[in-house]
């Protein structure tokens, strides 16, 4: 049998070694994009229109505006560029944002992504997002879940005890979004569905690789009685017409 602590010391070795490494920003033309090596994009942004979403798999992780429209708490594992806790916080003023990103190097680069400055309702914290949710309980209404490190998704943020934890964090009617794109894709999926008794939907955005999982905690009717194929529509939407606010 493996010695679990050992396992467990080397896997903490292992983050830390990637909170290290560093990312670098690249610019071409009106692209502005965040990297860990040369051609491999983390994030992308256009310096013309910051809060645009450039990637596909940002617009549709926002969909969970479908299932709630106006949540009060937001929390977002993984800060890269920031498109996502940006845009919340200059179109949801309602919502409390909290973003935890275990690299202090890409921290350091939120200025360059016009990423708020923190105030009593936007807060980056430089940790482990595992560990975060680890310690919250019944409070999230929205939990964002795109946190990679050079060699994917860490163990860490895709292990069973780490999306029982997400529901458990999660308020009676919160929504996690997970972004996964990777070969233990379906083994995640299958520990998503666990966790959320199979209330999850699986969703791959238009022009990408990425798979997109809702999972939903507690009942919502109107998703049952909605077909799945119109739901998937809504939530791969090029358009995207959830991120229209009035």
């Amino acid at each position: 049998m493996p010695d679990m602590g050992q396992a467990h010391i080397a896997y903490r070795q292992q983050r830390r070694r990637f909170a290290e490494v560093e990312p670098f920003v690249y610019e071409d033309g009106d692209s502005v994009t965040l990297q860990f090596q040369i051609g491999e994009i983390q994030s992308e942004m256009l310096a013309s229109d910051p809060d645009f979403f450039v990637l596909s798999y940002t617009r549709t992780m926002m969909a969970f505006l479908l299932f709630n429209s106006e949540p009060k708490r937001i929390a977002v594992i993984g800060l890269g560029g920031g498109s996502m806790p940006k845009w919340c916080y200059r179109q949801l003023p309602a919502a409390h944002i909290t973003v935890i990103e275990i690299n202090p190097k890409v921290v350091a680069l939120r200025d360059q992504f016009y990423i708020p400055v923190d105030d009593d309702r936007f807060r980056v914290i430089c940790g482990d997002g595992a560990d975060y949710i680890a310690g919250t309980s019944g409070s999230l209404e929205v939990l964002l879940v795109d946190g990679f490190d050079t060699h994917g998704q860490p163990p860490q943020l895709c292990s069973q005890e780490f999306y029982d934890n997400c529901d458990r964090a999660l308020a009676p009617d919160g929504v996690l979004v997970v972004n996964l794109c990777g070969l233990e894709d379906r083994r995640s999926i299958e520990r998503i569905q666990r966790s959320f008794d199979d209330r999850v939907l699986v969703v791959i955005p238009e022009g990408g690789e990425n798979k997109i999982v809702f999972a939903i905690k507690g009942e919502r009717l109107w998703i049952r009685d909605e077909p799945t194929s119109e739901l998937v529509d809504k939530l791969r939407s090029r358009h995207a017409p959830y991120l229209i606010k009035a």
